[in-house]
């Protein structure tokens, strides 16, 4: 347990930084869910659209309270964006076919 007043100070500062850093961890875990739960499922692209909005913005405020770093909520913002990219051409990859010899 902590002595002296600065330490005592150091442990409620610090519960209070971990309890809000985890409230915005949540937010984005489950805005991150969300959208691959609609691509998995095969919603509409408009549904898709709307889900990566809201993953990005979570993303960004996140980062913007110093919760992640900007690069990761950068690199995870085209992650997301590739995977709505390449679900929006799997139909055209199944209709190419192979070419006989």
């Amino acid at each position: 347990m902590a002595n002296t007043k600065s330490a005592k100070k150091a442990v409620r500062s610090s519960a209070k930084k971990k309890a809000h850093n985890l409230s915005w961890k949540k937010r984005v875990k489950s805005a991150l869910r969300n959208f691959t739960d609609l691509l998995k499922a095969g919603k509409p692209v408009e549904d898709l659209n709307k889900s990566l909005s809201m993953a990005q913005k979570a993303l960004d405020k996140a980062s913007k309270e110093n919760v992640i770093h900007k690069n990761k909520a950068n690199r995870l913002k085209a992650k997301l964006a590739l995977k709505l990219k390449s679900n929006d051409t799997k139909p055209a990859a199944k209709k190419s076919s192979k070419s006989s010899k």
